[in-house]
């Protein structure tokens, strides 16, 4: 039975583990720049929104409302990913952008992180929207209360981003249990957030075909490019032989 389990979790976890470890055993905190910068910025709105002088500021920069103008509300999504709710607690947000966004950086870099983040936040803000326009009686819909809602937060793009990550390192029963976890959430609890969740998976798996459908239709590369940087210094550290053709010493035998 253990043997079952530790060969499961070297399929399902083992290239995942063993690239996040080995970015932060080499480059320790600097494999993820991105992150802590995220997670600073996550603990700075946090702290001046909870204050006096500095809730509306932070409300006028990150807030997104249904009912606002749509310009308005795609110009603060960026930021509104890193704006904490307010009813929930902070160090939930942290957790989560300091874990998952970690990982995706490690695991896909700094800019494609970003690239699915944005896409699946902005999916959740451009749903609520649909959904309040189809209304409560339809499966998908909302009521027209949730206009109000002030919908801040990165558990959009931190769904999104688990589902990504999962698939790139073919970590299936984990990216299938992310999602039927965002299901039960809907079922159990119908709200803007459970929904919104579902929105961004349905945003990273089109992200998804698209990538494979451009994966697939790209040709074998071929020539000096197919080879590795291992390869390329195992070469260079091999003796050189005077006698052998193909070194950088071998010459043409002397004729008279």
């Amino acid at each position: 039975m253990r043997s079952a389990l530790q060969r499961f979790a070297c399929r399902e976890w083992g290239s995942l583990y063993t690239a996040v470890r080995t970015a932060l055993v080499i480059r320790k905190w600097r494999a993820i720049p991105m992150t802590l910068a995220a997670v600073c910025l996550t603990a700075l709105f946090q702290v001046v929104q909870n204050q006096d002088w500095g809730y509306q500021p932070v409300q006028n920069i990150g807030s997104v409302r249904a009912e606002d103008p749509l310009w308005l509300a795609l110009l603060r999504t960026p930021l509104s990913l890193f704006v904490p709710a307010l009813d929930l607690p902070v160090w939930g947000a942290l957790a989560q952008v300091l874990l998952v966004f970690g990982i995706a950086e490690i695991c896909l870099g700094r800019w494609r992180t970003l690239g699915i983040a944005y896409p699946a936040t902005l999916a959740g803000t451009l749903y609520a929207r649909v959904g309040i326009a189809l209304g409560p009686d339809n499966l998908s819909g909302l009521p027209a209360s949730d206009a109000q809602v002030v919908d801040t937060g990165p558990s959009a793009a931190v769904v999104g981003l688990a589902v990504y990550v999962c698939w790139r390192y073919r970590a299936w029963w984990t990216g299938s249990l992310v999602v039927v976890a965002m299901v039960v959430e809907v079922l159990v609890k119908s709200n803007l957030a459970g929904k919104e969740h579902l929105a961004a998976i349905a945003a990273v798996l089109v992200l998804v075909a698209v990538t494979a459908w451009r994966e697939r239709r790209q040709p074998p590369s071929s020539g000096p490019s197919e080879l590795s940087e291992p390869s390329e210094l195992s070469e260079l550290s091999e003796p050189e032989d005077p006698e052998r053709p193909g070194t950088r010493s071998w010459k043409p035998p002397i004729t008279s």
